[in-house]
């Protein structure tokens, strides 16, 4: 009897510490996932140069100790497009996007969204939650406030 408990209570111990590595291996990975960038003049800047592999970027913009999360990436069509990382109906799961090829996966309901479409005329339900941007040369520019906006989801 009490080897049998030796033997269960030393079986929970390792699925426990392996449950424990997992959480914080996944946790170390997202961590990676944003860059954090600041508004310079009530504008953020990212370079387009950084886009042009149609990879998209996640930033992370702190606004009251609250981190706002967002990505831009360069469509298939030619054209950026910005987004919040969160969307109108499963911002609360706090879980994001991320790309798989063309599309932006939500990683809440595992929708997903082409990226040529991704923009003002593609709102409301789960699509990326729009993000306003300018074109300034060889920059993208975000406005703060905009950024701001976008509090709510985070």
């Amino acid at each position: 009897m009490l080897v049998s408990r030796l033997k269960r209570g030393v079986g929970m111990t390792a699925v426990a510490g392996a449950l424990l590595l997992f959480a914080l291996s996944a946790a170390a990975f997202s961590l990676g996932k944003y860059e954090t960038v600041r508004a310079t003049g009530g504008v953020v800047s990212i370079p387009v140069a950084k886009l042009d592999d149609g990879k998209a970027r996640f930033y992370h913009f702190e606004e009251g100790g609250k981190e706002i999360a967002f990505f831009a990436v360069k469509a298939p069509d030619g054209k950026y497009r910005t987004a919040f990382d969160a969307c109108d109906v499963c911002y609360r799961g706090k879980k994001g996007y991320e790309q798989q090829g063309e599309q932006m996966k939500c990683k809440n309901c595992n929708q997903k969204f082409a990226t040529n479409r991704i923009g003002a005329d593609a709102s409301g339900g789960c699509n990326p939650s729009y993000l306003p941007h300018q074109l300034r040369g060889g920059t993208l520019t975000i406005n703060a406030a905009d950024l701001k906006g976008g509090a709510r989801f985070f």
